[in-house]
């Protein structure tokens, strides 16, 4: 059964009392509850308001005596009957998914979902994990019961929360118009409205989420795809610079378009869509019926209003500094004792003015026991010589090996001819793009059924796998070398049989119908008998299983593989959201391929991303014409979409 096939149970309510809100919240027991490990849930509970279209949300705080929290509220208005990116990426029939039938209210929408271990208190302090989906918006995977069951299983516990926020043209429509608009009406900045969203529900998580059993001091944020990229805009954020609202972040395979436009450049784009309703001005716009914007804007994301990002923000999608410098500073750091990055007091008091909690992080012992930890204790930074800002939150930061898979359908109708001109046109230059077409083995004489794997390739780096080194880099020495964490997920897709875009979503929730060939049990003597990662370098773990011939053509993926990643991921995730160092800052954490998890040294980079790639032909090209190369190949030959 799956856990959002609630309909056809029996479930029984549960009550939550909450003082401040003078409400009580009636909430579910999960269907996949237990008595070992007992799990609420409290669906659709309403944290802003909308007082009207492409106007900033308004924090909720008005509720009933008797709140019902027993379903999930209404989502963002989109396009009808429209499958998720992810479930496509899944691999995995229809019939085995379940079904989900969600209202679609504009007014409406802005409501979170918390799962929470049964029996907390006001006084539990739980650290609170709020995920934040990508562009596919709401969606039955994200249910957070398999990330609180294993909290509770290693003795960590966690609150989830998952919300929706406005997507798509109400979510991040911007124009010179609508910013004059805003302005009368008394709104901060323009655009961002599904960001500002956003960053309601952490206010609301931050007043309300104690009552609950939850820290509001101590929130992580974590998200994939487009809403890893909103992550890093909170990240960068005057409002985190000012008033820090989560303790630290993950960010999984953020995905982003070429630029950040500005609020002309954005009218710019707003311009021609209203120029299709054949409407112009904000007054007829806001009056169609919200249907005829559904699906319209699925590429507008954050927009430079002079307001949200603060000072020197783009900086950090430069590639400058991620290698040389960082580099050094990493390669001297390595002799000495790594000690991640500890909040300061300052930090944690503007996080809750209420209660300072030192939120210490801790490394695991090298014991093979995971529970035994040791405290880290602040080093004297006064001998650093490199300036450190005061407020920034630990990262983990990481990437699938094929996430371009997300664009296979429209990057398959390219030729290899026309590729070659679309390189040209784009780059505006014979040198630039042969450069780029040499780099990734591109021209005019490769062979057709070869030109979609290798355009794969070229978009992933541009879209994904470079700007995320970039970030990892630059976000490292804005650290001064601490406090942020690489990961790199291989592991192949349960149906698939790939590393696929959104494949470490299916390990993480645990959520997704899995193939026979995974349920099926794995032979014992393919089971390597030992620590899941002790091994600090690939060539101490165990010779790999003898395939015959006919299993290279079946999926990799056993029971044993996938619970391994599955463990791995989840509790290095809960971990890190209870303040502890997930694993080594010098090492780079590797989920598959194969089953394979554990800390590997750096040099494992170089062969499971294209890094030499990118420093010879990427980083000459600058980052705005590299994202705009793999933005138009993802896009698909003209007239393919």
């Amino acid at each position: 059964m799956s856990d959002l096939q609630h309909s056809s149970l029996e479930l029984r309510s549960v009550k939550r009392r909450h003082k401040a809100l003078n409400t009580t919240f009636v909430g579910i027991e999960h269907p996949l509850s237990t008595p070992e490990a007992p799990v609420h849930q409290f669906l659709g509970i309403k944290y802003a308001s909308i007082p009207a279209r492409f106007r900033q949300s308004i924090l909720h705080t008005t509720y009933p005596p008797l709140t019902d929290a027993s379903k999930h509220g209404p989502i963002c208005p989109q396009a009808a009957n429209c499958k998720p990116a992810e479930e496509l990426l899944f691999g995995v029939a229809d019939s085995e998914l379940p079904s989900q039938t969600l209202k679609h209210d504009e007014f409406e929408c802005l409501n979170l979902n918390i799962t929470c271990p049964a029996g907390l208190t006001a006084n539990s302090r739980v650290p609170v994990m709020l995920w934040i989906h990508g562009g596919a918006g709401s969606s039955w995977v994200y249910d957070g019961i398999h990330l609180v069951q294993k909290g509770m299983e290693v003795g960590k516990l966690v609150i989830v929360v998952t919300f929706n926020y406005r997507i798509g043209l109400l979510g991040f429509a911007a124009s010179p118009m609508l910013q004059e608009d805003n302005k009368l009406s008394g709104d901060e900045g323009t655009g961002n409205y599904g960001l500002r969203d956003q960053q309601r529900c952490l206010e609301w998580l931050h007043r309300h989420i104690g009552e609950f059993g939850g820290d509001p001091t101590n929130i992580t944020l974590f998200g994939a795809s487009s809403g890893a990229a909103d992550i890093i805009c909170h990240l960068l954020s005057k409002a985190n610079e000012t008033k820090p609202s989560f303790a630290r972040a993950i960010v999984q395979s953020a995905v982003f378009e070429p630029t950040v436009p500005d609020v002309n450049s954005a009218g710019w784009q707003l311009s021609r869509l209203m120029s299709s309703l054949q409407v112009t001005d904000m007054e007829s716009l806001r009056a169609l019926k919200v249907e005829k914007l559904c699906g319209l804007g699925q590429c507008l994301r954050a927009v430079d209003d002079g307001v949200f990002f603060r000072d020197g923000w783009k900086s950090y999608f430069s590639h400058s500094h991620s290698h040389d410098d960082g580099e050094r500073r990493s390669h001297r750091s390595t002799n000495k004792k790594q000690t991640p990055h500890i909040p300061k007091e300052s930090f944690l008091r503007a996080v809750s003015p209420t209660r300072l909690s030192p939120n210490l992080l801790t490394v695991p012992s090298r014991s093979r026991s995971r529970s035994r930890t040791r405290s880290l204790t602040r080093r004297d930074r006064s001998r650093s010589r490199t300036p450190v800002r005061e407020l920034v939150q630990p990262l983990i930061i990481g990437d699938c090996s094929t996430d371009s898979l997300l664009w296979s359908l429209p990057i398959s109708l390219w030729t290899s001819a026309a590729v070659v001109r679309r390189l040209k046109a784009i780059c505006l230059s014979l040198a630039k793009a042969n450069t780029i077409a040499r780099a990734y083995d591109i021209s005019s004489y490769t062979p057709e059924e070869e030109i979609a794997e290798r355009v794969l390739d070229l978009v992933n780096d541009a879209r994904v796998a470079w700007p995320t080194e970039c970030i990892f880099q630059n976000a490292k020495r804005e650290r001064g070398g601490r406090g942020v964490w690489r990961y790199v997920f291989d592991q192949e897709g349960p149906a698939r049989g790939i590393p696929h875009h959104a494949a470490d979503i299916m390990y993480l929730f645990d959520t997704v119908p899995l193939p026979e060939s995974v349920l099926a049990s794995a032979q014992e003597d393919t089971f390597f008998d030992g620590p899941f990662d002790v091994s600090d370098d690939e060539d101490d773990l165990h010779s790999p299983i003898d395939f015959n011939d006919a299993d290279w053509e079946t999926t990799p993926v056993d029971e044993f593989s996938y619970t391994r990643v599955r463990d791995a991921m989840q509790e290095r995730w809960i971990a890190f959201a209870h303040g502890e160092a997930p694993w080594r800052e010098d090492r780079v954490f590797v989920f598959g391929p194969e089953g394979e998890t554990g800390e590997r040294s750096a040099s494992i980079f170089e062969g499971r991303r294209r890094k030499h790639v990118w420093k010879e032909a990427l980083e000459p090209l600058g980052h705005a014409l590299v994202q705009k190369i793999g933005v138009e190949l993802s896009r698909g030959p003209c007239g393919s979409q």
